[in-house]
């Protein structure tokens, strides 16, 4: 069983979670952990009671996060303000985000993990000389 203290320190690393979910857009913080948990459940069709997944919240001030992780006997609530910056929070998609352990380590170090205007493919270029 993992401890808070295991859990606060895997915050921060990414190490321990199974499956890690960016809920993309903005949350309300004021939620608990039920109110989580059903966003979760209903607006992303996920279960919120998959043991070591990680789901992350956003609100709109990008300076703060919440993570919902169920531990097999109950749900551990944590919250992450970090001091000087913010997390690069996806906002566009209306679904939950599953990212990998170096996307993890990207948005706790404040990068963007998704790109704004990312690169497209053009299937034939023309050339203007």
């Amino acid at each position: 069983k993992t401890t808070f203290w295991e859990c606060s320190a895997m915050l921060n690393d990414g190490s321990g979670f199974k499956k890690v979910y960016l809920a993309t857009g903005f949350t309300d913080l004021r939620r608990g952990i039920d109110g989580l948990a059903r966003i979760i459940r209903f607006q992303f069709q996920l279960d919120p009671y998959d043991k070591n997944t990680l789901f992350l919240f956003c609100g709109k001030r990008t300076d703060r996060i919440k993570g919902l992780i169920w531990e097999g006997d109950g749900f551990l609530l944590l919250y992450k303000r970090i001091e000087n910056g913010n997390f690069r929070w996806p906002r566009t998609q209306e679904e939950a985000l599953e990212i990998s352990a170096d996307q993890y380590q990207m948005l706790m170090q404040g990068l963007e993990i998704v790109a704004r205007h990312p690169i497209e493919e053009i299937s034939c270029p023309e050339f203007s000389l």
